[in-house]
């Protein structure tokens, strides 16, 4: 009777160890052994207080004692055998799946200038804090979880819970948190506080900021994730603006090691309802599936066991890592994929090529591109405009005019973005800076061209001609410079303007004048002219070609009718 005790006693310390530590009771991980062995280990010791308090002896103590002993060299011995990439580099290797080459051009489409990110997360976290603190009432109770960037109805935002700031203001307000903030990827003005969703009040009960049972973890965990490895929190915004929580499932492929996904766990903000999911079946909303580190870490063991594991720390002959730090991208399926570059072992500021995995399927497809890394692209960056000491923030990877190309911004010491630049990842000494997107496209174009880079003007996303008819045309003068704004018959709703720097023969341009301008497709209302040409002025050369070849003729033919009559008085 007293050992049955000692066992029930033991039970209930190790159930109460798992409700705090979280442990994953699933025999790939080591987790289960050591509370199983930790509940041996307490039986022991009740059983040995027990025996002595009934004056006897007994062999029981002994057993659990032998048993935690047994399951902790198990815990130890047959995770390092099963798990040491010394004998199971080619499982690590085999963990990314198949690794298509592709082409660049064929696969990445070109970016529209709207869908360019310029915004990174630390500037979100700024743009986010501010917008929190124009709402003291809840600034005072609640602060800004972790930003994530996501598709929300087709447009590219950092999205970040309202969570608890302490223990007390979680105590104090059990009810939840009121909302997420939304900042635009591309557009700083566009900041938002989202405290509602189809006319109901959103409310984050549940969060990694939570505690007891309102913690996320632990409510994932008890609601049937006691054997699922999870990893990767993330809030994600369904088609209708309403909050969830987005936990990836894992379990242990290579021995103990060797994590990979094998689904989601999506929790409801509010009433903590959670369903688990299939990679295959989640929810088309959900952008990220594969947690980064993951990715990461899968793609390094891909490339640094090409050969084997002796060769990985000897001759390192093929072995490939890749770069520093990575970026989640979009690409026109709206299909989302981690970015990293790829390297070689001994590279420094160059890559052989880069790589995209799908966030959600794991699918992986290497580019084989050489070029600069994104750490020697954002010290171009930066240096292109050294005087001014920007930082660069890191750069995201397009399509732009047919050429991989590097975007980030250059942002200020308040962290504000003062420049946008555009680096090739091909040259890194080819950059284009602007103080926005459109003239930094402008600028990163005339540097292609001069470098001698094909542009593959159909993929050229940003420009497009029009030919018409001047209606009006006016001009206004600012600080000595002379701006001329046209309204043309084959445009209705669209101002063009541009200098006389664009072209010369702006200044000559008149009402009913034949003309053809080159702009950016995504500029709305008052356009900037990138290109200019008037065919009325041109063909006003051509006819005082012929005028002056008429008076030419006619002259010499008076000159010759002048020497005939002198002849004839001779």
């Amino acid at each position: 009777m007293k050992n049955f005790k000692a066992y029930v006693i033991s039970f209930i310390i190790t159930a109460v160890y798992a409700f705090v530590k979280l442990p994953v009771l699933r025999i790939d991980f080591t987790s289960l052994y050591y509370v199983l062995a930790m509940f041996f280990v307490i039986a022991g010791i009740l059983n040995m207080v027990f025996d002595r308090e009934e004056r006897r002896y007994s062999i029981t103590k002994k057993r659990d004692f032998k048993i935690a002993i047994g399951i902790l060299v198990i815990a130890i011995v047959i995770p390092t055998i099963a798990s040491t990439p010394i004998i199971r580099a080619k499982s690590y290797r085999n963990l990314l799946g198949t690794v298509k080459e592709s082409e660049f051009s064929k696969d990445v489409s070109p970016v529209k200038t709207d869908d360019i990110r310029i915004v990174d997360e630390d500037m979100a976290m700024k743009l986010g804090d501010k917008k929190l603190g124009e709402v003291p009432a809840i600034g005072s109770v609640s602060k800004l979880g972790d930003f994530h960037i996501q598709k929300v109805k087709d447009k590219l935002y950092w999205v970040a819970p309202l969570v608890h700031r302490d223990f007390i203001k979680w105590a104090t307000n059990m009810s939840g948190t009121s909302g997420y903030v939304m900042v635009s990827a591309n557009n700083p003005q566009d900041v938002k506080l989202v405290q509602k969703a189809n006319g109901e009040d959103i409310k984050i009960v549940y969060q990694p900021d939570a505690y007891i049972l309102q913690d996320l973890h632990r409510h994932v965990y008890l609601k049937g994730g006691m054997s699922k490895g999870m990893a990767d929190y993330t809030l994600e915004i369904d088609d209708n603006g309403k909050p969830f929580w987005v936990v990836s499932l894992y379990e242990n492929k290579v021995g103990f090691g060797g994590a990979n996904v094998t689904g989601t766990a999506i929790v409801d903000t509010k009433t903590g309802e959670t369903k688990f999911y299939s990679i295959k079946d989640t929810p088309k909303w959900v952008d990220r599936i594969q947690p980064e580190n993951f990715v990461v870490n899968q793609i390094n063991d891909w490339g640094v066991y090409v050969n084997g594991f002796i060769n990985s720390i000897i001759s390192e002959k093929g072995v490939l890592k890749a770069t520093e730090g990575t970026s989640l991208v979009y690409g026109e399926d709206n299909k989302s994929y981690w970015y990293t570059g790829i390297t070689s072992a001994g590279g420094d500021e160059s890559t052989i090529g880069f790589m995209l995995v799908d966030s959600r399927t794991k699918e992986a497809k290497l580019y084989k591109q050489p070029g600069a890394t994104e750490i020697a692209a954002m010290k171009s960056a930066e240096g292109s405009v050294q005087e001014k000491n920007y930082e660069a923030t890191f750069p995201v990877m397009y399509n732009i005019l047919g050429q991989p190309t590097y975007v980030c911004s250059l942002k200020d010491k308040a962290g504000l973005v003062k420049r946008v630049v555009f680096v090739s990842v091909k040259d890194y000494n080819v950059v284009g800076v602007g103080r926005d997107k459109n003239e930094a496209i402008k600028s990163y174009k005339e540097a292609l061209e001069s470098g001698g880079s094909d542009v593959d003007v159909e993929s050229n996303e940003f420009d497009k001609e029009l030919e018409g008819i001047v209606k009006r045309i006016a001009t206004d003068n600012k600080n000595g410079n002379t701006t001329y704004y046209l309204i043309l018959d084959a445009d209705k709703g669209n101002i063009f303007y541009a200098t006389s720097k664009v072209s010369k023969k702006l200044p000559l341009t008149k009402e009913g004048d034949k003309i053809k301008i080159t702009f950016s497709k995504d500029e709305k209302e008052l356009i900037e002219i990138d290109d200019f040409e008037n065919y009325n002025i041109g063909l006003q050369k051509e006819e005082n070609k012929e005028v002056d070849k008429k008076d030419k003729t006619d002259t010499k033919k008076v000159e010759d009718e002048k020497v005939e009559n002198k002849n004839d008085k001779n």
